[in-house]
């Protein structure tokens, strides 16, 4: 199974503010829905109850140590991020998507085979942010420009996938 964490991430590492994203980046949420429709998806707590509901077409794994903590039927609750993972594998899935937020990330580094990060070109006021992590690690095999002046987009960016060495 290929573990990818999927992130939109500023060049000061800023992946959100107020349990939102400190963007509006449309090109950005039509590349994640692509990449990501029709996959099982691992979140926080936080970042799925950031959505307004669950992301259609696909199946969510929400990390949380709240016991107590239900989502809608078709998706389910894990206790550890490893559980999740554990799980994902034993339905012998292909791949499966990281969404955040910040602790998910860095607990899914050493799991994760492929990074595909939406590199923004800005530096907002952010209180969540991507971890660091070793560029030596991974090898870039694709990138794609966009220009904001060209679309919709608040700020220009580069889609970009590495793999790890």
């Amino acid at each position: 199974m290929k573990v990818s964490i999927i992130v939109a991430k500023a060049e000061n590492n800023a992946i959100g503010k107020a349990n939102g994203l400190p963007w509006h980046l449309p090109s950005d949420l039509k590349h994640f829905k692509e990449t990501t429709r029709g996959h099982h998806v691992i979140m926080g707590r936080k970042t799925f109850e950031s959505l307004d509901k669950p992301l259609p077409g696909r199946t969510h794994y929400v990390v949380t140590r709240n016991q107590h903590f239900n989502v809608p039927e078709g998706h389910a609750v894990f206790h550890s991020l490893e559980s999740a993972l554990e799980a994902a594998r034993a339905k012998e899935l292909r791949t499966v998507f990281i969404l955040g937020g910040a602790e998910i990330y860095r607990q899914a580094l050493p799991y994760t085979d492929e990074l595909i990060i939406t590199e923004v070109h800005a530096n907002p006021d952010a209180d969540t942010f991507f971890p660091e992590f070793n560029l030596n690690d991974w090898e870039e095999t694709e990138r794609k420009k966009v220009d904001h002046r060209l679309t919709s987009d608040e700020y220009s960016m580069d889609f970009i996938v590495l793999k790890r060495k």
